[in-house]
């Protein structure tokens, strides 16, 4: 069980912000100590600049009183230490004096409390983890009968530092068993958790006030609806770099390993790739500008600030001491230096792919994002990127390819831009409405697609699944709506609000960042039929169990989403009509996926995440999990053993196992090397297959019989030639 809170672990491990030098601060190579964690004079006109905005122009209009300060404090504590793991209950008692002050605090230019509590927190999880590091060298009894509980979020919190003892050593004992059962020596587990720990307290340590200061706004901006964020001036120049899916830099993965800045991974096609001289592993211990600049000792220092040295303009060089990987800790480091260019984030950049379903050839369009470089386009550059533009030409090659028919593969997409959503619809409807939104005053607009000409007109069907949001969501309804697409998977997320990102410092005249941005909920969308796919998401023509517990992640499982609503439809014209076609295609869909082994394994996964969601502890007796354990490895191997047997008698490959148990690692504790060919692993994707065969299938019926080609009218078939199987 992973230990650490995602909102405190995403600051530790936050990488970037333009190039520049390290916060003050956080002083490089130093673990921060926490009685020198204090608010900053920015940082409290930081807040009452978000206060306005966040008060005055939010679609749910919502006043920072006492009401909203007891909401912050709960959401503030629950993002430090919601599973009750490190505060006692005399530090929550002491805190609870500012539960309905907080608001006070921020109109009083206060803002000590929530430093104080998170001085607080450092020092109990140094406490902790000192703690967690020392039980390693007493060893455990696993033949005891004893569990752990999987989810403290209402226990109360601990009365005795005995009490939060026998918490902390269950904890280690579960991942010391973890990797036991993986077949770790007990000298290689102690090695490894000691490594752990002191890596979790050391990150926790190295976050600095701006880190503080935006767990704190974030804490605020979540407790009035859940879209709404506050992005410190780091945080927010990531999140400009993942619209745009470029920096200017080395193209190099880096990652905290030990004292060390580590290459976990080089972009293929980056400027360190190009020059081969950098490669996974190496260690970074200094970072200098230009050909002649000084080198700075970058040992212990954040990863972040380490990226922000090396990233910078274009054209420029940074130069690098790195201790290479199978090199010795003292080696002498070798100086490189690399000329700083463009490098693409491919891996969010769509991409296509082809599957033979039903004698047909149907394309397969993946797209992680809704991405856009605004900037690249207000400079004018030709190259620059967008999701409607790459798509575009991705079409273009499958046709060239010979598909009839297009699935778009929206699972784990997330959203992005608005426009993009928009300009994408366009490319397979003719020009209308695309999507209505509401702002704070009750003022209805409408996005819509103003071109005509569409790229693909044919058959087209939409895999999505419940991650698929926001912009994600805006295409599929209104693809649906307009009767042009079959949608395809689980209910969607839900998330229905518009966002706009408030640069702070553009509003103060401050001439570096300095504030951050606040991202505000300030309108609604509604599709084109007049309703939300606020809290509902979008229901697919054709649907299936999901592995994602709906009731566990989706807007309709948090307490403060907006509600659905409608308003009155747009004026467009729907162009197809599936309501005949869907039933057959269920049917088909369901006597096929009942013989299909590989869609049986997927819905045999489902049913299996669903037991394991379930259990409320987990046993830390050896001879219990061990037993779990060979059942699982039994089910896999005999998964494995009926793949080859069906991939024989068909006289083609096996497919590839597609389960991996449990190693008992954190992601980052894993060789960088495996972690590369783990994302270059590929599986079995039944759900994916499936599509394509409930769009072959559709293709079929509609060129069979024209009386529901004519009803249907959402596809132009043409000759839609089988392939030879």
């Amino acid at each position: 069980m992973n230990v650490i809170r995602p909102l405190v672990l995403s600051l530790a491990l936050a990488i970037g912000a333009s190039a520049g030098a390290p916060p003050a601060q956080a002083k490089p190579g130093v673990p921060a100590d926490p009685a020198t964690l204090a608010p900053t004079a920015e940082q409290v006109q930081s807040a009452m600049w978000a206060t306005r905005f966040l008060t005055r122009f939010h679609y749910k209009r919502t006043p920072l009183d006492d009401t909203l300060s007891a909401d912050l404090y709960d959401r503030y504590l629950e993002g430090l230490d919601g599973d009750k793991l490190f505060f006692l209950e005399s530090d929550a008692q002491r805190f609870a004096a500012w539960r309905t002050t907080l608001d006070d605090a921020i109109y009083d230019g206060d803002l000590e409390p929530p430093f104080e509590i998170f001085r607080t927190y450092i020092r109990r999880v140094g406490e902790r983890t000192a703690h967690a590091r020392g039980l390693l060298a007493k060893g455990f009894d696993f033949s005891v009968d004893e569990s752990i509980e999987l989810d403290r979020e209402d226990a109360a919190w601990a009365k005795s530092t005995a009490e939060l003892d026998e918490q902390w050593r269950k904890r280690v004992k579960n991942d010391w068993l973890r990797l036991r059962l993986n077949g770790k020596s007990d000298e290689e587990i102690k090695k490894t958790l000691d490594r752990r720990y002191k890596s979790f307290g050391d990150r926790v340590r190295e976050l600095d006030g701006e880190d503080v200061f935006q767990t704190f706004m974030n804490a605020y901006a979540t407790a009035i609806e859940p879209h709404t964020g506050y992005l410190g001036p780091r945080t927010a120049e990531n999140f400009n770099i993942q619209m745009r899916l470029s920096l200017e830099g080395i193209g190099a993965v880096l990652m905290k390993q030990d004292d060390y800045t580590t290459v976990r991974s080089v972009v293929k096609g980056g400027p360190a790739g190009r020059q081969g001289i950098v490669k996974i592993g190496d260690r970074i211990v200094g970072v200098g500008q230009g050909e002649k600049g000084p080198m700075q000792d970058v040992i212990g220092w954040r990863v972040d600030d380490v990226v922000e040295l090396i990233r910078g303009p274009k054209g420029t060089t940074v130069a690098l001491d790195v201790i290479p990987a199978d090199a010795p800790e003292d080696s002498k480091p070798e100086h490189v230096k690399i000329v700083r260019d463009t490098v693409q984030l491919e891996e969010q950049a769509a991409k296509k792919s082809v599957i033979e379903a039903g004698g047909r050839k149907i394309g397969v369009i993946h797209l992680p994002t809704f991405y856009h470089d605004f900037e690249g386009n207000r400079r004018g550059d030709a190259s620059a990127r967008s999701s409607t533009k790459d798509v575009r030409r991705l079409i273009g090659e499958l046709k060239q390819e010979g598909i009839t028919g297009i699935v778009i593969d929206l699972r784990q997409n997330g959203g992005g831009s608005l426009t993009e959503a928009t300009n994408l619809t366009g490319l397979f409807v003719d020009r209308g409405p695309v999507v209505q939104v509401r702002d704070a005053q009750g003022r209805v607009s409408v996005e819509a697609d103003t071109d005509e000409a569409v790229a693909w007109d044919g058959p087209l069907a939409v895999l999505v699944d419940r991650s698929s949001a926001s912009a994600s969501e805006i295409f599929a309804a209104a693809l649906q709506d307009y009767g042009r697409a079959l949608i395809i998977g689980q209910t969607t997320y839900g998330k229905g609000t518009v966002q706009n990102l408030i640069d702070l410092d553009n509003f103060a005249n401050n001439e570096k960042p300095t504030f951050g941005q606040v991202k505000l909920t300030v309108a609604q969308f509604f599709r084109v039929n007049g309703g939300s796919t606020q809290n509902r998401g979008v229901v697919p023509d054709i649907e299936w169990a999901g592995v994602i517990d709906p009731t566990q992640w989706g807007e309709s499982s948090i307490d403060n989403a907006l509600p659905w609503a409608s308003i009155t439809p747009a004026d467009y014209s729907g162009r197809g009509d599936f309501r005949e076609l869907v039933p057959l295609l269920v049917a088909r869909h369901q006597q096929r996926a009942a013989n299909d082994r590989e869609f049986q394994y997927y819905l045999e996964d489902v049913e299996e995440g669903r037991r394991m969601r379930a259990e409320q502890t987990l046993s830390l007796n050896e001879a219990v999990r061990r037993a779990e354990r060979e059942r699982q490895q039994k089910r896999i191997a005999q998964r494995n053993a009926e793949r080859e047997a069906l991939a024989k008698a068909a006289g083609k490959a096996a497919a590839q196992a597609d389960e991996r148990l449990d190693d008992g690692l954190l992601s980052d504790e894993r060789r960088a090397e495996d972690d590369e060919d783990e994302a270059e692993r590929t599986g079995p994707d039944a759900p994916l297959d499936e599509s394509a065969r409930i769009l072959a299938d559709a293709i079929d019926l509609l060129s069979a019989d024209t009386r529901l080609a004519s009803k249907v009218k959402a596809f132009e078939i043409a000759d839609a030639p089988r392939t030879l199987n």
